[in-house]
């Protein structure tokens, strides 16, 4: 593996209305994990609901992981308390980007956090171009990529919804959506 003065660290976003965002950012987890790299996975959405991405990285002793967030926050019953959250979990990543500590960071599902105006775009664009690591790769999962944060990015993919199977009725699948 190369070391961190040899690295240029990439910022990748996932983005789009397709199923797919978290997923390619985790199979980059299970990836860099594999190669001996320290992993932080910071959660804004999903909160307290277990997946089995979150089990499988429990046997990882190099990916710590918080899912922080207050849950579906498209069904809210407290757009405050939403908020509030968001920024307290945009603190936490700060503080993990800037320790140094870690060889890659996903923000999975920040960018739902920008169309929802909790988070904005400027600001995340203007603290990953001050003080992320120039060796650390990050990536940032969710719809609604802030415009600022696409521009910054080394890579941006657009997940494309062609049909999915909740459409059909057929509800989230364990193994397969968590």
């Amino acid at each position: 593996m190369k070391s961190r003065d040899k690295r240029r660290g990439l910022v990748l976003v996932n983005t789009g209305e397709g199923k797919g965002k978290s997923s390619s950012a985790f199979g980059m987890v299970f990836r860099a994990a594999g190669w001996g790299m320290k992993v932080c996975v910071i959660q804004f959405i999903k909160g307290q609901w277990q997946t089995g991405e979150q089990q499988a990285a429990a046997r990882f002793d190099n990916i710590e992981w918080h899912a922080l967030g207050d849950g579906f926050t498209w069904d809210t019953k407290n757009p405050e308390q939403d908020l509030k959250t968001s920024r307290d979990i945009w603190a936490l990543c700060r503080e993990k980007i800037r320790s140094e500590e870690f060889d890659l960071v996903v923000l999975d599902e920040i960018n739902y956090c920008c169309g929802y105006g909790w988070l904005n775009g400027a600001e995340i664009r203007d603290f990953i171009r001050d003080h992320k690591p120039a060796w650390q790769h990050l990536i940032l999962t969710g719809r609604n990529a802030a415009p600022e944060v696409l521009e910054l990015a080394d890579t941006v993919t657009e997940m494309t919804k062609i049909k999915h199977a909740y459409e059909q009725g057929i509800q989230a699948e364990q193994g397969i959506e968590f």
